[in-house]
């Protein structure tokens, strides 16, 4: 799966209304820019400008709508190769379900505790716990 940026905010700062203007163009040129805000900020060290931008590069929408998936059916219907593996099975005229059998096609099984003897519990006084 791709990942598409769809959105991006931008922060800066200038200290004179006119650098906080030429940010503000310079951002201007890139046709994605959405919105931009100037503010007037005050500290105990004087005045400063806030510049805020965002961009929109494209809404979910566009990006669904701009690649649209290559195995799609026809009317929305899913193709039934697409479908995973599972058990086959037939459906009948009379509306019952016939499952085919697969056991054939499994490998036997070997339990592996076949061979494994018992081991007698003997009761140990010793045992501290």
């Amino acid at each position: 799966m791709a990942i598409e940026q769809l959105n991006q905010k931008e922060q800066h700062i200038a200290y004179t209304r006119k650098e906080a203007e030429e940010i503000v163009e310079k951002a201007k040129e890139n046709i994605a820019l959405t919105m931009n805000k100037i503010s007037e900020k005050y500290n105990k060290h004087g005045q400063y400008f806030l510049i805020d931008l965002t961009f929109t590069f494209n809404t979910p929408k566009e990006v669904m709508e701009s690649n649209p998936r290559k195995d799609d059916a026809p009317d929305g219907q899913m193709d039934m190769d697409d479908m995973h593996e599972g058990v086959p099975y037939t459906i009948n005229p009379d509306g019952s379900v016939t499952v085919e059998n697969t056991d054939e096609e499994l490998p036997d099984f070997e339990d592996p505790f076949a061979n494994v003897e018992v081991k007698k519990e003997v009761p140990d006084e010793n045992v501290p716990f």
